[in-house]
């Protein structure tokens, strides 16, 4: 009896011993490679991938990054930039995505609006311009030009009024240029 306690023994401390040799064997190393993604494997990440990216280690108290929360903060790395760091290697989340959408749409349609109101200003000028221009060749041409008076009769320009009209008409046209 006292020989197959023995052997129970030395059995159980080889499996005990073994088991606890095989602990190594089975290490996984768990991290997010630079799209995000976890990548499991028993060998160690590439030594590229920071620190903070690493989530499980073999013997090491693993570290998980949460969307919205900083990590630990390493000896060379402010807060700031471990947290600017981890929310730019994190995928957007469905609100961050519809609220870049809206930021966007809105951005389009300033854009499509200050097009078209520059459009419109541009073809008011034009106009301007062309009318200009004719009411110009109207006073060279040395026809009488007619307007209506504060009590709404014709009252024809003076030879004063036509030199001031002209002068008024050449400064709009130089800005047509």
């Amino acid at each position: 009896m006292n020989h197959l306690y023995l052997k129970r023994i030395a059995a159980s401390t080889i499996a005990s011993l073994l088991l606890i040799l095989s602990y190594h064997a089975v290490a996984q190393y768990v991290w997010l490679d630079d799209k995000g993604v976890k990548q499991y494997s028993n060998m160690p990440p590439p030594p590229a991938v920071p620190n903070s990216h690493i989530l499980k280690s073999p013997g090491a108290v693993a570290q998980r990054l949460v969307p919205g929360v900083a990590p630990e903060k390493m000896p060379d790395q402010s807060d700031n930039a471990a947290a600017a760091a981890a929310k730019a290697k994190l995928p957007l989340t469905t609100a961050e995505k519809n609220a870049d959408f809206q930021k966007r749409r809105l951005e389009q349609a300033e854009k499509d609006k200050k097009t078209a109101n520059e459009a419109q200003i541009a073809a008011d000028k034009s106009k301007n311009c062309e009318r200009a221009t004719a009411y110009q060749k109207a006073l060279d041409s040395g026809q009488r030009i007619a307007q209506q008076g504060k009590d709404g009769q014709r009252v024809y320009l003076s030879d004063a009024n036509r030199a001031q009209e002209l002068r008024d008409t050449k400064r709009i046209l130089s800005e047509c240029k």
